[in-house]
């Protein structure tokens, strides 16, 4: 296996992991769970998102979060900005990259924010012109990349047609997404190799769901073609609210456990990481999502 040394880490769990949790979360803990992951050593960390609070209220406290945020040296924080408005939002907050998202299937795409692929792609054209011109770094989150809750499976050729629109806005790297965990590795690959035909290696993210439990393995299948760059969130938050079924994203305890153990350098101290998703699980009263968290509880 032709494994890189060193693989980043982009924690999502402050914004994708916590965005649909039905009860609210104070402002103090998602402030304090980013903290916790810039000491745990993750050097990118997705922390909110400019949503309208309306459809995502779990996010209204977006400048709050921003604010109470004592960045460290070296650390990337990303926003999700869905629009001009939630750019216009987000800019006074200084982060230093955005997120915008596309679905490679055109029945997601409808469903979730009603408009064609073609068209969503359309109104995110002015909000990356806009931070490119400010000098904030753009990423594209790419859903549904391998399946979809309303098509199926997605071809890889629908991949490379979204991938192709997002480079043609400006969008600089992209999350290829696996949002409702349906994915295993060969179906993984290729529409990873879609994505290629467009971005460079170093510009391409792996985003998987652990629904159906092939998260790690697929992973490794991104790892054998090169990716050196993975979203996770720590302990295992998050799901797709259109999926039925659809579990969090896979834990980023496991996925650091696993690199570790594959000889792949993270900088991230795996026992800091794993107390923060115990604190986390606590906080919100739910269980550990990771199995490397729960195997490293203190006895």
């Amino acid at each position: 296996m032709n494994l890189p040394p060193r693989v980043r880490i982009i924690d999502v769990g402050p914004r994708d992991g916590l965005q649909n949790e039905k009860q609210p979360v104070p402002t103090e803990v998602k402030i304090g769970l980013v903290q916790r992951l810039q000491a745990a050593g993750l050097a990118e960390i997705e922390a909110t998102s400019y949503v309208s609070p309306k459809w995502v209220p779990q996010m209204a406290d977006n400048h709050a979060v921003m604010a109470g945020i004592v960045r460290q040296p070296g650390v990337r924080l990303s926003v999700l900005t869905p629009n001009l408005q939630g750019w216009a939002a987000a800019v006074h907050d200084q982060p230093d990259e955005i997120v915008v998202f596309g679905a490679a299937s055109e029945a997601f795409s409808q469903k979730n924010i009603n408009c064609s692929i073609a068209q969503s792609i359309e109104r995110f054209a002015p909000v990356v012109a806009a931070a490119r011109a400010a000098g904030v770094a753009v990423r594209g989150a790419m859903s549904c990349t391998v399946g979809c809750p309303y098509e199926g499976d997605i071809a890889p050729a629908r991949v490379a047609y979204l991938a192709g629109l997002m480079k043609g806005i400006g969008v600089e790297r992209v999350d290829v997404a696996d949002t409702i965990g349906v994915g295993t590795p060969l179906a993984v690959q290729r529409a990873l190799e879609a994505a290629l035909t467009h971005y460079g290696i170093d510009q391409v993210s792996g985003h998987f769901h652990d629904t159906y439990g092939q998260a790690l393995a697929n992973i490794a299948a991104c790892l054998e073609d090169g990716v050196r760059v993975v979203d996770s969130a720590v302990a295992g938050t998050g799901g797709c609210p259109y999926a039925r079924g659809a579990s969090g994203n896979v834990a980023s305890e496991d996925v650091v456990y696993m690199l570790h153990g594959m000889g792949m350098d993270t900088g991230i101290d795996l026992p800091a990481l794993a107390d923060t998703g115990r604190w986390l699980a606590g906080v919100l009263g739910r269980g550990n999502g990771s199995k490397a968290g729960q195997a490293m509880s203190p006895p």
